[in-house]
């Protein structure tokens, strides 16, 4: 906590060391530098809340008062600052760790492309307006597919797609197609998959990967999609229903079963109806028609239920009713049923939606699409040039005919394709020098170039186990991953030089943690080590604390007991009365502690608990002896359960605490102590000026 509180201090305190020296008077100069009004007054009235472009008003005692006090603060902080970097602690290994920590956090916004970041979040708020209720048939692909699989798969899904729209059952098409899939992976026949009709229940924005989400929010109800790309195949998606956002619900309900003849059920189920529109309860009413036993003499009442849990049928009812309301009797493939919604949650606004979806963003593959967009942003910024997609004329000469004139890549990925081999997906391929001899740089960002032999080094790098696919696609995705990796690695070595309010950000957090360092090394720590300095310390000032002054309390003692303190939970088996007469007897025979513990034990045959302690209490911070029982004598006290039976050893008056019992206190004193000296050694060695003329001058 105090490193926290210190860093954001300085942080608060922290310049730039920029600012416009024109018309700007020189107000302090620290080992020959100057520092400028201009700088000194942005950070002292961000320190006070005062808008700089306000207009300054009357000048009273207390802003006077005000800004003496932080011309010392100021100075003292850039002047530590000054012999912090004179030190090095810009380069000690712990504080560029913990800067790199703190840029990337920082970084983060400026390598986004925040536009199309704020297009996707306000997609998912229009969208979680809804939930859905949708089907799917599967064709599945591999991880990187070849082209012939994609094109096979797609046409297989296609084949689906026209048998539905053809008028074909969609349900019997999607088990069909799960129980090939089944059939391929050699899955049990006992398998429960392979009832699989491809109905996923309800689901809202971020519970399907985006491709099928986008495309079934695009769908209206009852219309069936065209072959749909993810990353686990292709989807032909039938979207079922779309009711109003439901994400939790507490609801009743009343069940009648299918296992009887429907007519019947539904007859009887409407009756309910009837006598619960006639003013009868749900609950009674439950209790006497529901088919589910485990909750109709509850009333019908489930457990809270997240949208994915609860049936779809429910779902489209609950969605659209408000709390209390009980639904007509609909029927499903269970039977009949009717429900009473007790409460469901309502879609918060968008700013209390946005925690959620950015924390849903990370683990999404539409978060690739800010920085993607980014990354195509600088390419044309840094002047990116993709040699293997540029061209250059060639000329081939054939014996006894003329040459013929051809276009050619500036470089080629072939050299590449011919070092990789299978081995890359069991993260055993490795790169060798002897791989590479044509050094044209594949690409280029600005000045900086990149070769196969560069590229290689990276797919050595990134290589994990994965199942096999197509060299050639891999390759040309490891290839792509490479230059959006380097373009966005240029960005953000370059986001001091092309944002000013970034550069300054990054210099306060370097000098606020500089300085925390800077304090703990030659203040905090150095008077918790320094024992000896400490000791010395005490021994000058604690002789210059008085009693009678209250702002010395802290270092001396109140009046003080020496208790030995004998309590019993149950007094059946020893009285207050006999412990008193023991504890006397203690005193006068000089019983040790141990001694009296033997003696209760004795006297209460190890048959019940007590405990018996020596304790130090001081008068004011206690609640065992009453004022007039601060002198030597026995004294018994009762307790919620047993008693107390209280022994004054000793009363000893006030006296100043040892180092050791105010360790604390003074350990804060030696700081600012040696804070005090620190600086003054550092403004003498760092010829410190300050201009009074100029901080006579200033008002705000």
């Amino acid at each position: 906590m105090r490193k926290i509180f210190a860093l954001l201090m300085m942080v608060g305190m922290a310049v730039g060391l920029n600012a416009q020296k024109t018309n700007d008077p020189v107000i302090f100069e620290i080992n020959g530098k100057n520092i400028y009004k201009s700088e000194f007054m942005r950070e002292f009235l961000r320190s006070v809340g005062k808008d700089p472009s306000a207009a300054p008003t009357a000048c009273t005692y207390e802003k006077r008062q005000a800004l003496e006090e932080y011309v010392e603060l100021f100075v003292n902080y850039r002047t530590k600052l000054e012999d912090a970097y004179n030190q090095g602690f810009d380069t000690m290994p712990d504080m560029v760790k913990e800067l790199k920590g703190y840029r990337n956090e920082l970084a983060a916004p400026y390598l986004i492309d925040s536009v199309t970041l704020e297009k996707i979040l306000r997609e998912a708020y229009d969208r979680n307006h809804y939930t859905l209720h949708a089907a799917h048939i599967l064709v599945k692909l591999k991880k990187q597919p070849t082209p012939a699989d994609t094109l096979k798969a797609y046409n297989k899904a296609m084949e689906y797609y026209n048998r539905v729209k053809n008028g074909e059952d969609f349900f019997a098409v999607a088990t069909e197609a799960a129980q090939i899939l089944m059939d391929e992976e050699s899955v049990p026949l006992n398998d429960n998959r392979r009832k699989d009709n491809g109905d996923l229940g309800n689901f809202n924005v971020f519970e399907m990967v985006y491709p099928f989400e986008s495309a079934a929010y695009s769908l209206e109800v009852g219309e069936v999609s065209l072959p749909v790309r993810t990353s686990f195949g292709y989807h032909v998606i039938k979207l079922l229903d779309k009711s109003p956002y439901l994400s939790r619900a507490s609801f009743q309900h009343i069940w009648g079963a299918s296992n009887t003849v429907s007519s019947q059920t539904e007859g009887r189920i409407r009756q309910a109806y009837e006598k619960i529109k006639a003013g009868e309860s749900f609950e009674t009413v439950c209790n006497n028609y529901s088919d589910d036993q485990s909750t109709a003499e509850q009333g019908g009442l489930l457990k809270d239920m997240m949208v994915r849990e609860i049936p779809p049928e429910y779902v489209s009812k609950l969605s659209r009713m408000k709390p209390g309301e009980v639904s007509e009797p609909f029927e499903t493939r269970y039977g009949w049923h009717i429900v009473k919604l007790n409460k469901r949650d309502s879609l918060p606004s968008y700013d209390e939606m946005l925690p959620y979806y950015k924390q849903r963003l990370s683990r999404d593959v539409r978060s690739l699409q800010p920085r993607l967009s980014f990354v195509e942003q600088c390419k044309n910024r840094y002047n990116f040039k993709d040699y293997t997609k540029l061209y250059v004329k060639s000329q081939a000469k054939t014996k006894g005919k003329k040459a013929k004139t051809s276009k050619v890549p500036m470089a080629s990925l072939d050299e590449c394709r011919a070092a990789l081999s299978d081995s890359v997906f069991i993260k055993a391929w490795h790169y060798s020098d002897t791989m590479v001899k044509d050094m044209r740089p594949l690409f280029s960002v600005e000045e900086m170039e990149y070769t196969a032999k560069d590229l290689l080094k990276y797919i050595e790098k990134k290589q994990k186990s994965e199942m096999n696919c197509d060299l050639d696609m891999y390759l040309q995705d490891r290839y792509n991953n490479y230059i959006n990796d380097k373009v966005f690695e240029y960005a953000d070595k370059h986001l001091e030089d092309e944002h000013n309010e970034f550069a300054q950000l990054m210099d306060e957090y370097r000098n606020g943690l500089m300085i925390f360092s800077y304090n703990d090394q030659m203040i905090w720590s150095k008077a918790i080590k320094d024992t000896t300095g400490l000791a010395a310390f005490y021994d000058s000032y604690s002789k210059t604390r008085n009693i009678d002054d209250e702002n010395d309390a802290p270092y001396f003692w109140n009046e003080r007991a020496q208790l030995v303190v004998l309590t019993v939970d149950d007094s059946s088996y020893l009285t207050p009365k006999k412990a008193v007469k023991l504890m006397e007897k203690g005193v006068k025979k000089g019983w040790t502690v141990e001694q009296m513990r033997d003696k209760i034990n004795s006297a209460i045959k190890g048959e019940s608990t007590f405990r018996l302690k020596k304790q130090m209490v001081e008068n004011g911070h206690q609640n065992i002896l009453t004022q007039s029982q601060w002198r030597k004598g026995i004294y018994e006290r009762p307790l919620p359960k047993g008693y107390e039976v209280v022994e004054v050893e000793e009363v000893m008056n006030p006296t100043l605490k040892s180092l050791k019992e105010a360790r604390g206190y003074y350990i804060n004193e030696y700081q600012t102590y040696l804070e005090q000296q620190l600086i003054k050694q550092l403004r003498k060695k760092y010829n410190v000026v300050i201009h009074q003329d100029v901080i006579d001058e200033i008002t705000y």
